[in-house]
Order: C-alpha cells, then sequence, then structure tokens
C-alpha cells in the first residue's frame, strides 16, 4: 500500500466533530498531503462520525458497506469519531476492509496510525477512554475565514440516560485558560472575527481543575479583552452550570452574543429524572427568569426528545406546554432513539415509531408557529449582521445577527468579515431578508 498522497475526511454530527476534521486536516497537510476533491479520488478517506444520532451511524454503516463489496481499493479508509469509540474492535469484524479505528482521544495520534497501517499492513485501532491535552489546535486548517470553533472542554460528566457522550467522549476535561487564548489571539491575527466555544458541557469548564482559579465566565472576561475580536459564542450548555456570574457575563461584555443554548430536553419533571438531568422543570424555568431578568434582550435556544420511554400523553403535553410558554428562538427536536451502551438501552422502547412521529410533529408545528410571530415582529428592526459570504443564489451576502438570526441582504464583496447595520423587510422561510442601512457599516476595533 503506498504513502498516501491526497485525503478527504466526511464528517458527521456536531461542531465539536466539525473542528476535529480541521484538526486531522492540519495534521494531514503538515505531512505533505493535499484535499482530494471527492471521497472516491482521494489515497485516504477518512470518515468522522457521530453516534447520537441512529441515522448518522446507519449512514457510515451503509457507505463501508458498498466499499467492501467491491474490488479491493488501493484507498486507505479509516473511522474516526463517537462511532469509533462505540464499536471499537467491532467495526473490523463487520468491515475487514477497513484500515484503521480512531477514537475522539486519539487525534494527535493519525499520523502515527497511518505509518502504523502501511508498516505492518494490518489493522490499526486506537481509541483511549480518556483525553490528554496534546491537540495542535494552532495548526487546524480551518474551513470558513470569517468564523472559527475553539475546543475549550472535551468529555462530560452528566450521564444523561439516553446519550452516548460519556462513554465516547470520556470525562470532562478542560484545556488551560493560556492556550485558549493564545489560540483565539492567533485566530484574530489571521482575520476571523468571531470564535464559538465548544464542549459537550461549556459552562462546566474549569470545574474538574479547581487550581486554575478559572470558571467558565472567567474565562470569557479575558476573552472580552482581545483587541479585534468581534463575537463570541458557545455550546452546548447544561441547565445546571449555567450561573448568575455567566449570565451578568452575557449582559456586561462586548464581545459575547445574547444567545444561550438552554437545553430543557423534556417538560415533565418524571422524564427529567428518568433522563438524569438532575433538574427539575421548576428549577429549569427560574433560570429562565432570571436570565431574562438580567439579559431582557436574549435569545434561547433548546433540544428536546420526545418519545422517551414510558412518556405518556400527559406527560408530552407538558413539554408542549412548556415550549409555549418559554418561546424559544431556536429549538432542535428529536424523536427519541435508543443508543448501544446507554442506561436507556435497558429499558423497553416502548413508544411506537407512529406516535413519536406524531409528537414530533406536534413539536415542530408549535415552534414554527413561535418562530413566524418572531420573524413578523422583526421586520422593520434594524439588526446588526457578522456578514460571512455570498449566499448559494450569488446575487445576496450571508450572515447572522448576534442572537444567531440567518439574515440575506445585497451588497458587495468588501463587505464580507464586517459589521454591517441590516434592516429586515422579509423573510423566507427561516431566513431573515433586510437591506444594508446607508452608512450601515461598523467600525471594527
Amino acid at each position: 500500500m503506498k504513502d498516501p498522497k491526497t485525503y478527504f475526511i466526511r464528517t458527521y454530527g456536531c461542531q465539536m466533530n466539525e473542528l476535529d476534521t480541521e484538526i486531522m486536516a492540519g495534521q494531514l497537510e503538515k505531512r505533505g498531503m493535499t484535499l482530494a476533491a471527492s471521497e472516491e479520488e482521494c489515497d485516504l478517506l477518512i470518515f468522522n462520525t457521530c453516534s447520537i444520532r441512529d441515522l448518522a451511524e446507519r449512514k457510515v454503516m451503509g457507505k463501508l458497506g458498498r466499499m467492501g463489496r467491491g474490488a479491493k481499493r488501493q484507498t486507505l479508509i479509516g473511522v474516526a469519531g463517537c462511532m469509533a469509540m462505540a464499536k471499537k474492535e467491532a467495526l473490523f469484524r463487520k468491515f475487514p476492509h477497513l484500515d484503521f479505528v480512531l477514537g475522539t482521544n486519539n487525534l494527535a495520534e493519525l499520523g502515527t496510525v497511518i505509518d502504523e497501517v502501511l508498516y505492518s499492513q494490518r489493522q490499526v485501532l486506537r481509541t483511549e477512554d480518556r483525553f490528554v491535552e496534546n491537540l495542535d489546535y494552532l495548526g487546524a486548517k480551518r474551513e470558513d475565514q470569517v468564523k472559527a470553533s475553539v475546543s475549550i472542554i472535551r468529555g462530560c460528566d452528566k450521564y444523561c440516560t439516553y446519550c452516548v457522550v460519556p462513554y465516547t467522549r470520556g470525562e470532562e476535561v478542560s484545556r488551560p485558560p493560556e492556550s485558549i487564548v493564545e489560540e483565539c489571539r492567533n485566530l484574530v491575527d489571521k482575520g476571523y472575527k468571531e470564535i464559538t466555544l465548544l464542549g459537550q458541557n461549556v459552562n462546566s469548564y474549569g470545574k474538574d481543575r479547581p487550581e486554575w482559579s478559572a470558571l467558565f465566565h472567567d474565562l470569557l472576561y479575558r476573552l472580552d479583552q482581545i483587541s479585534g475580536l468581534e463575537r463570541v459564542r458557545f455550546m452546548t450548555s447544561h441547565p445546571v452550570d449555567i450561573t448568575r456570574e455567566l449570565m451578568e457575563a452575557i449582559r456586561d461584555l462586548r464581545t459575547l452574543c445574547e444567545f444561550v443554548h438552554f437545553p430543557i430536553q423534556a417538560g415533565s419533571n418524571r422524564i427529567l429524572k428518568k433522563m438524569h438531568r438532575i433538574y427539575t422543570k421548576e428549577i429549569y424555568l427560574e433560570k429562565v427568569a432570571l436570565l431574562r431578568e438580567i439579559v431582557p434582550n436574549v435569545s434561547l435556544g433548546t433540544d428536546i426528545i420526545v418519545g422517551f420511554p414510558t412518556e405518556t400523553e400527559a406527560e408530552f403535553e407538558e413539554t408542549c406546554e412548556a415550549l409555549r410558554q418559554i418561546r424559544y428562538s431556536v429549538a432542535f427536536l428529536f424523536a427519541y432513539s435508543p443508543r448501544k451502551g446507554t442506561p436507556a438501552m435497558r429499558w423497553n422502547d416502548d413508544i411506537p415509531e407512529e406516535v413519536k412521529s406524531a409528537r414530533l410533529q406536534k413539536l415542530l408545528e408549535i415552534q414554527e408557529e413561535i418562530s413566524q410571530e418572531e420573524r413578523k415582529q422583526m421586520l422593520g428592526q434594524t439588526v446588526e449582521v457578522l456578514v460571512e459570504r455570498f449566499n448559494r443564489d450569488g446575487e445576496h451576502l450571508k450572515g447572522r445577527t448576534r442572537c444567531w438570526k440567518k439574515v440575506i441582504f445585497k451588497g458587495t464583496e468588501a463587505m464580507i468579515g464586517t459589521l454591517q447595520q441590516v434592516t429586515v423587510h422579509g423573510y423566507s422561510h427561516q431566513t431573515l431578508v433586510g437591506e444594508v442601512r446607508t452608512g450601515g457599516a461598523i467600525p471594527l476595533l
């Protein structure tokens, strides 16, 4: 098998996986490899996978299966990401043509693994259970030129009963604040205007390292001092770790956007307990009320699972009522699917698929009604938009407000990477449509 010269990485799942792909791509380019135009044309093909949803796993399994039915390829094939951690050696048994399996905690060993495969002509497995901070973040090959993601903590200690993340990403490991600040300064020096801080639970940052005396809100205050940085976002959060200090930081810091992903998951206390969410609906609503008191213009996002084992119709209606009451700007809604290795897998998946589908559809309709009303309220308003790129139509520019609303408007290429004041005059589906206010450019610091 020849030393690969080109690569292609197919990414599934969350923003953390997208960042991991950028980190792996940086390692491969440092090795002298170049990005191929497609997965059919590369010497090295990596599937960076997700195990959160059943559909993502089935897509990868289908692709790997089809590859194994043809003649022996000369392409090196690897599986990385959460599916690598969840299935490990089982992937080799199912797909004998697979060359390596690389876990989420072993990304720094990608080059070594490739060399071992080439030298030994054998399958190679690397899936450590705990993450050690050893990644070359500064060498990541970034896909975007305006905004970038920065990892601040990996793993999760919450052990929600439906979630595989603690088993595929391991325990929480915070990254040293000095390293995060250095990377963010480096990105700003390269022209990046917006940074999204990533973690399975970003707002528990620093709790595993009390000797640092640097919790999440402390880190945000440090990043706010970086000259030239215009916006900071973060995801994902756990409600238990959303503190008053964090709320006050959102209110007070120039760079910190007024959008909080605040996942409720369910509106029933019994289901929340069964999910091991470690809060009640009442505690959650108290935190939402406090956040809106401290930051009146805040927008909220959420995740909700319907059809969790034993969920009754009355309990589902509690979730519907919570959605109507809280009125999220963004909601990611899912029907429950059992994930192997989670505690919930032991329970009977007793909600019929047609019931799950009907409940999901009802939630989607409620959220669409809320979103439609919110979009109508924004007509005539002028909003700050960070311009990211041209829209697909090639005629409009595209960007987002501080509260994560997508906006398109006509403008010039010179506006990309700038902040513009845009007056909203319409919308198409979930996208706001507007025009730049005369003299609407905001000087960048």
